[in-house]
């Protein structure tokens, strides 16, 4: 069978190079006679391969020296609590903006570690914006303020930094690291599961600033501990090797685009192409306001769920799969990830214009 256009929101389509050298050397890694997946985490072969791909992220993201990071596993899922485990020791509370379901999941999760106080939340307009920044206030005394730059379920994006002055500042970025360019050196941790623009899932990137590890809570597991995590060089327990090794060949693809800042004009272009399609039809509603649409998933529905069923339906008999919203929203969501070619986009927009010729009023 042909390969699809895979719009899936995560786990989601990996660049075809990837996927073809890591078949090559499925069987035989650099002349070992053993796959990666079969290779203990503390041979010399692994190590080496751990090391350049942690040379090779610090080089891609420009992870400045005052930053540590970390390749964990348990997902975005488990730094929730990692986090305050991590920072809360000798605070009261962290501050948390609310502008979607996981940035929601991480403050429930965050509640039963200390304190947590909701600084903004978007729920009364659906998750459909972004505030501005002088609609909320930041506590100055907080642990940390944490939000998540792209929200995977709904479609938005923060297209700004929150300002938080003397406050550590903390991203879920699961579904946008390596989309575009990031000043590390502004963050206090930025963490993400890997599953979107990284490699398959399984392995968390942590990028935690040096000066924040250190003084977990007690009763923090090692695994857990972001200072054990450094020293142990990610290696407490048993890394999630492969994970790992298909990040470092996602990389290496990467840096041969020209690195971020290419990616992140490639990306713009993919989601341009798309909204201006859905502007101007009269079959297809936006979701999200203009000023806070997602790069990575573009969210819209046509009116009603038969119709949305249908459009999902005959998507796939195109080769264009996965693109029914969260069971949380319904409608259509269309995830353009890294990996997605504009040619796919193009074959998404093809189809569009011809569903609506066909059903539209």
């Amino acid at each position: 069978m042909p390969r699809v256009y895979n719009f899936s929101a995560g786990p989601s389509m990996l660049p075809q190079g990837v996927l073809r050298r890591s078949a090559d050397e499925l069987e035989d890694y650099n002349n070992t006679g053993m796959s990666v997946m079969e290779m203990s985490h503390r041979s010399k072969t692994f190590m080496a391969v751990y090391e350049k791909v942690y040379a090779k992220l610090r080089r891609v993201m420009d992870i400045p020296d005052t930053h540590e990071a970390l390749f964990l596993q348990g997902g975005a899922t488990l730094q929730f609590a990692s986090i305050p485990m991590n920072l809360m020791k000798g605070h009261e509370s962290a501050d948390y903006a609310i502008t979607g379901f996981f940035s929601n999941k991480a403050y429930v999760e965050g509640q039963k570690y200390g304190g947590a106080r909701v600084a903004l939340s978007t729920k009364s307009s659906d998750y459909t914006i972004i505030p501005l920044q002088s609609s909320f206030t930041v506590d100055p005394k907080a642990a940390y303020f944490h939000y998540c730059h792209n929200n995977t379920i709904f479609g938005s994006r923060w297209p700004y930094m929150p300002e938080t002055e003397n406050v550590p500042l903390v991203c879920d970025m699961s579904s946008s690291i390596l989309s575009e360019p990031v000043d590390v050196s502004k963050y206090g941790i930025i963490y993400a599961g890997a599953q979107k623009n990284m490699g398959p899932s399984g392995l968390t990137v942590v990028i935690v600033r040096r000066d924040l590890m250190g003084n977990a809570l007690p009763y923090t597991p090692s695994v857990m501990d972001y200072a054990a995590q450094s020293q142990g060089e990610s290696m407490v327990n048993t890394p999630p090797t492969y994970g790992i090794y298909l990040l470092g060949l996602v990389l290496d693809w990467l840096e041969n685009l020209g690195g971020v800042t290419a990616i992140e004009k490639r990306n713009r272009e993919k989601a341009k192409l798309l909204y201006d399609l859905i502007d101007d039809s009269n079959l297809y509603r936006a979701s999200i306001a203009a000023d806070s649409r997602s790069m990575m998933n573009v969210t819209f529905n046509l009116g009603n769920v038969e119709l949305d069923a249908e459009f999902v339906k005959q998507a796939a008999k195109r080769g264009l799969v996965s693109l029914a919203g969260h069971r949380a929203t319904g409608g259509i969501r269309a995830s353009i990830y890294n990996a997605m070619p504009i040619e796919g986009v193009r074959a998404l927009c093809d189809f569009m214009k011809e569903f609506e010729f066909d059903y539209g009023k």
